[in-house]
């Protein structure tokens, strides 16, 4: 077999063989090569890293790399479904076996066909393959591995009429296979052998946080223990751990990954001791035209299990066939992934290994976040420290900006707790341009910059992520790459990209507008016109409460309902141990003895606890999901309807008994407070809102701590806007004075509709007005003066709003489709979740604590023994 161009041939389309192509042609290499890839899946490279979303998929093509199955570049051939069984170093083929017929037609192969292909370069990537522990049982029915989406669906498959199912292993993949036991309904349960999960990555007290956590969302662990037998006759029935039986139906082995080394070794080709292809710094094999990639290589004998790593390998052959001078020695092994909805990070030197390495550390245990620092002392100043690593649980919003600071050798600030005490507001000090940003592709800041930079071609985000790669992969250093480049934009004097996501080039106020004059109902039809990708966290629940707010349906229909945030979802908030909390709504906290009876009933008859909010509510704790619809029954049959206390929407209207009852009331607060209060239920916004309304200056419904707040004059009512509490509180700040009820309402409804119109997501009114070009001045213009001529169309569309409520728990009763949702198990719809139990304190229930009591926080300063 000849050929007349040089050919590279690439064993493994997995993500690291796929990178390596786009490098090649990226780099010019197919002006010079023919490229051949031999996939042996039947699909194109997808994202591994994101298998778990795969339950979530309308079809696996949302993870595919290549969704059009084939490469632009005519010089570049995929072939799937063909393994490779043979390497012959002598004569440079390979052996292939072809049970499909190949893609795009090549013809190098056909059906069934035992084929030689020849080639100049070979790169292998074959990855690595699940380990599975010589356990007793394990070749039973309803065993499986985690790597494929065949794997998936198979689990997928097996789950139908399973109850309960055991994922041996406790790391990454073992919490991502759990994961996505928990999404098929199951009772899950994770063993570990070693005490803690993630052991690689996370230390006793990060494993304990993650812990709690996780068994808060009905998934048991049982770490430091042995899996002795998968027990059953021909089909899993039990899995014996240490002595104990746990029942499952389905088991799922992620008990790590080996090196696909097997064709290395069958053609000769050394190994590392522990498996894995051993190569040079240029990934370069003991043959000079064979190199390994990825899982399957070992560089310097050390076998790399993240993607981070296979990417920088395949750059790093790429150059070496320009003549590049670069090299792989070693890898930054940090990891930030969101696991069961926790938010996990571990970078640098976790374990503090480094020769006088101390430790900070920040526990909030009733919070579940968990943070420690390694620092150790400067080599370049005295009195001085420098960061060497860390781990992040339960809140990894400082992971961008503090793994970089690793690298960059950077000394901390006098005070380094500031960097992981809730109270920190941002990182006083400049990330140097040499700081590694993106890990997995590695990235810089000066990189970046470049990109953007006189020379640059970039003016957005999207941009820098195509060109750069920066972000590119697990995605969680995008937000400090929009970081640097809106810095930079704004130090240049640029416009700077708002752009919402990496999905959407549009900001908020952009996207509200097009949904408004387009009419859009769906979010696949607003992301096709105006987006890419399928959407993610950010972006989706944030079209949900555009569509909510423009079209004031239920916000639970099928075009919307897979977008919502949690507690949107089940149209309740949840609570630390997987419970929900119920909160009728109680206009101006007025209520008659009746309603409170039924209340008192309610939380009597289904073991609920009972709390006065601050918002002069009456919040009932405890509720099991499949309890909800009933406990909404016996609400909305006494006339209470949902308080939206889970929604980013109208919360409460506050208010003082006002001139009914108070010898000090000068207007009917309490009227005014409910009439506002039933006018603006229900109003879906970039976050939630607050209102107040006092009698008197006396100020005692504290209206201008609130997003809109009026306070009662001898002429009438002035109007606050602008306020909130929270971590960062502000006063609000008059807006007009002296008005009569119409007028204030006409200057309510222009103000709320303007902001949502306009805001951010989950922005507050208050920063809002801030941030706005003009300040409160602006808004005034626009809400008082009606400078737009938009006064008219925000009353409307207000008057839409009112005129199109409905209660979101009656809607979802009177709804068989929308009830469905409400059950613990979807395969055993009245078994409620085992893992909930309570505890009495001062005559009512307590959430347990699945590990005992807890404390509140502790934290060891800079040089204090660990």
């Amino acid at each position: 077999m000849t050929h007349m161009r040089p050919r590279i041939v690439v064993v493994g389309h997995g993500m690291v063989g796929h990178r390596f192509v786009e490098a090649a042609v990226e780099r010019g290499v197919t002006e010079t090569h023919d490229i051949v890839v031999l996939g042996e899946e039947p699909r194109p490279a997808y994202d591994r890293v994101a298998l778990t979303s795969f339950f979530a998929a309308e079809s696996a093509d949302e993870l595919s790399l290549l969704p059009q199955g084939r490469y632009d570049d005519p010089r570049v051939r995929l072939l799937l479904d063909t393994a490779v069984t043979e390497i012959d170093r002598s004569t440079r083929t390979v052996t292939t076996v072809t049970p499909a017929v190949a893609a795009q037609g090549d013809p190098l192969s056909s059906p069934g066909a035992v084929e030689l292909i020849q080639y100049d370069v070979l790169v292998l990537a074959t990855g690595a393959a699940p380990f599975v522990p010589p356990v007793e049982g394990r070749g039973k029915a309803g065993c499986f591995v985690y790597r494929t989406i065949e794997d998936l669906e198979a689990i997928r498959a097996a789950s139908d009429g399973a109850t309960s199912g055991v994922v041996i292993g406790g790391g990454l993949l073992g919490l991502e296979a759990a994961n996505a036991l928990v999404q098929l309904g199951l009772e899950t349960h994770v063993v570990e052998m070693a005490p803690r999960l993630m052991p690689v990555q996370l230390d006793g007290d990060g494993g304990a946080t993650l812990v709690r956590h996780i068994e808060k969302l009905g998934v048991t662990v049982h770490a430091g223990v042995v899996t002795e037998e998968i027990v059953g006759n021909d089909r899993v029935e039990a899995v014996r751990v240490s002595g104990e039986e746990i029942d499952a139906q389905v088991v799922v082995f992620s008990a790590g990954i080996r090196p696909r080394d097997a064709l290395a070794r069958e053609c000769d080709l050394p190994v590392a001791e522990r498996g894995g292809i051993l190569v040079d710094e240029q990934c370069r094999t003991s043959d000079p035209r064979v190199f390994a990639i990825g899982e399957c290589a070992a560089p310097g004998g050390t076998m790399y299990g993240l993607v981070a790593p296979g990417y920088a390998m395949a750059e790093v052959v790429v150059d070496a066939l320009v003549e590049g001078p670069g090299t792989f020695t070693g890898a930054d092994m940090s990891t930030k992934l969101k696991l069961l909805g926790v938010d996990v990070a571990s970078f640098g030197d976790a374990f503090a290994t480094t020769e006088g390495a101390l430790e900070l550390t920040y526990s909030d245990a009733v919070a579940g976040v968990y943070k420690k620092l390694v620092v150790a002392p400067s080599a370049e100043a005295d009195d001085s420290f420098v960061l060497r690593g860390g781990i992040l649980v339960g809140d990894a919003s400082s992971y961008g900006i503090l793994r970089p600071m690793v690298s960059s050798g950077l000394a901390l600030p006098p005070n380094p707790e500031q960097l992981i005490l809730p109270a920190a507001t941002g990182v006083p000090m400049t990330m140097p341009d040499e700081a590694q940003v993106c890990s997995c592709n590695d990235v810089t800041k000066g990189e970046i910059l470049t990109a953007v930079g006189e020379s640059g071609t970039c003016e957005d985000a999207a941009c820098v992520k195509a060109c750069t790669k920066a972000g590119a992969t697990c995605g969680s250093c995008f937000s400090t790459v929009k970081n640097i480049i809106e810095e930079h934009f704004v130090a240049a004097g640029k416009v700077v990209d708002k752009g919402l996501c990496e999905h959407f080039r549009l900001t908020r106020q952009e996207l509200f507008d097009v949904v408004a004059v387009h009419g859009y109902r769906r979010f696949d039809d607003i992301v096709e016109a105006h987006g890419t990708g399928r959407g993610c966290d950010v972006c989706k629940p944030v079209v949900a409460s555009i569509l909510a707010s423009q079209t004031s349906t239920h916000i639970l229909e099928p075009e919307t309902a897979k977008l919502q945030d949690t507690n949107d979802a089940f149209l309740a908030n949840i609570q630390r141990n997987g419970t929900y909390s119920v909160v009728p709504r109680i206009p101006g906290g007025e209520i008659t003895p009746d309603g409170l009876i039924v209340i008192g009933e309610v939380a009597r008859d289904f073991g609920l606890y009972t709390k006065i909010t601050g918002g002069q509510r009456i919040d009932l704790f405890g509720a099991r999901m499949e309890e909800l619809p009933a406990i909404w029954r016996r609400l909305v049959d006494a006339g209470f309807e949902s308080g939206h206390a889970y929604g980013k929407s109208l919360r409460t209207v506050k208010s003082c008994v006002g001139s009914t009852w108070c010898r000090y009331g000068v207007q009917d607060s309490v009227g005014l407070a409910i009439a506002l209060e039933l006018r603006y239920r229900g109003l879906r916004s970039p976050h939630k809102l607050k209102g107040g309304v006092s009698g008197c200056a006396r100020e005692c419904a504290e209206a201008r701590g609130k997003d809109f707040g009026v306070i009662a004059t001898e002429k009438g009512w002035n109007l606050y806007v602008g306020g909130n509490g929270g971590a960062t509180p502000a006063h609000a700040r008059l807006l007009a004075g002296d008005l009569d009820t119409e007028t204030l309402v006409s200057y309510l409804d222009r103000f709320l509709m303007y902001y949502i119109r306009t805001a951010d997501r989950l922005q507050r009114t208050a920063t809002w007005i801030d941030r706005l070009e003009g300040g409160l001045d602006r808004v005034r213009e626009v809400v008082v003066d009606d400078s737009l001529g938009l006064g008219a169309e925000l009353e409307a569309d207000m008057a839409r709003h009112v005129g199109g409520y409905v209660d979101e728990w009656r809607a979802t009763l009177e709804d068989e489709d929308k009830l469905s949702r409400f059950v613990s198990f979807v395969n055993a719809p009245g078994t409620p979740d085992p893992h909930i139990a309570f505890t009495t304190e001062r005559g009512q229930i307590q959430p347990v604590e699945p590990s005992g009591p807890v404390e509140l926080g502790t934290r060891i300063p800079v040089g204090a023994p660990a």
